[in-house]
């Protein structure tokens, strides 16, 4: 009797922001990159939507982490944990015993063996027999549905919790790459820091990430404008509550600056690209996916600075989740898998 059905092939997008894994061509979780632990015996409590309940809510007995900063694993205990909780809600859910996983796990361009061993260990750690690493640009590219292996120049921009990923490929390669830690999560410190700057009052992470997908934009000047987002805290010098509309103008200008750096590290990437390659990209478009290319009006803004013109892609915030997914079903046929 084969056993074939005692080993389960995971798709896993390890994000700063969230987690996404795909089993069988579906999506079986999509949860917060977040667990939270019990500070008195260091067991996990909870993990993706509930511990980001509990995140800037605990007591003292309860912390919450975020293992993963920066697209790498910044706990690699905390990261272990959450990828064995997430492992063990999926097969919960299907009322199995924990099989043989057989992973393919997304991670940065820019990671270091360092951090490539670590996201190996943490998952070898939690369950998986044979692991599997790809680049998150490559597996964006797979998930928007181009095609890597083509001798032609594709130019993908994806933007995730941690860091933008920018990279040209062609022939199933990274022809030439960049990654820059401007990301979701330093657009949501942005604009804490201007809610302090600008009016005077306090917000926590949670409130701020709100603010930004409400009402996040990287142009003041948009066809359809969002409603003002309307925010409530303490003020800052009083104490006393307040309340205050946020416009999509004060979120584009308080992230001017972050978005002129992406904007900069992907001409430099066009700098480096080798001229025939170039003449494909100025053809086919510059692709943007992970949740940053959510940000309204980012790519008009992209496309008027670099003069090429940027595609948003269909379902942006899964696009490295299904490359992944793709990889993971094609591990012998795409030698950039790394072993």
């Amino acid at each position: 009797m084969a056993f074939s059905f005692l080993t389960q092939e995971l798709a896993i997008d390890l994000g700063t922001a969230n987690t996404v894994i795909f089993l069988n061509d579906k999506i079986v979780l999509d949860e917060p990159s977040i667990v939270a632990i019990d500070q008195t015996n260091g067991k996990p409590i909870a993990f993706g939507h509930m511990a980001r309940m509990m995140h800037e809510r605990t007591n003292p007995n309860i912390k919450t982490v975020r293992p993963l900063k920066d697209g790498v694993i910044a706990d690699f205990n905390a990261a272990e944990l959450m990828i064995r909780g997430f492992v063990k809600m999926i097969n919960n859910r299907k009322g199995w015993f924990t099989p043989n996983l057989k992973m393919v796990v997304a991670v940065p361009a820019g990671s270091t063996e360092v951090e490539i061993r670590a996201v190996r260990d943490s998952s070898e750690h939690a369950g998986g027999h044979d692991v599997y690493i790809i680049y998150e640009p490559m597996a964006a590219a797979l998930g928007i549905g181009l095609d890597v292996t083509a001798p032609v120049g594709q130019m993908v921009v994806d933007i995730g919790g941690g860091t933008a990923e920018i990279a040209v490929i062609s022939l199933g390669g990274i022809v030439c790459k960049e990654s820059i830690r401007v990301a979701g999560d330093v657009f949501t410190a942005e604009i804490q820091q201007y809610m302090r700057q600008q009016h005077n009052i306090k917000v926590g992470e949670i409130t701020s990430e709100l603010i930004k997908i409400n009402v996040g934009a990287a142009l003041s000047e948009l066809d359809n404008p969002p409603e003002p987002y309307v925010v409530r805290g303490p003020n800052l010098m009083t104490a006393h509550p307040v309340e205050i509309g946020v416009t999509h103008q004060d979120v584009a200008h308080c992230l001017d600056k972050s978005i002129a750096k992406i904007e900069t590290a992907i001409l430099n990437v066009l700098e480096k690209t080798p001229p025939e390659l170039y003449s494909d990209i100025v053809d086919n478009g510059i692709y943007l996916s992970g949740g940053g290319a959510l940000l309204r009006g980012l790519d008009k803004r992209l496309s008027k600075k670099v003069n090429i013109p940027f595609k948003v892609a269909e379902d942006p915030l899964r696009a490295v989740a299904r490359g992944t997914c793709a990889a993971l079903k094609n591990v012998e046929k795409y030698p950039f898998l790394m072993k």
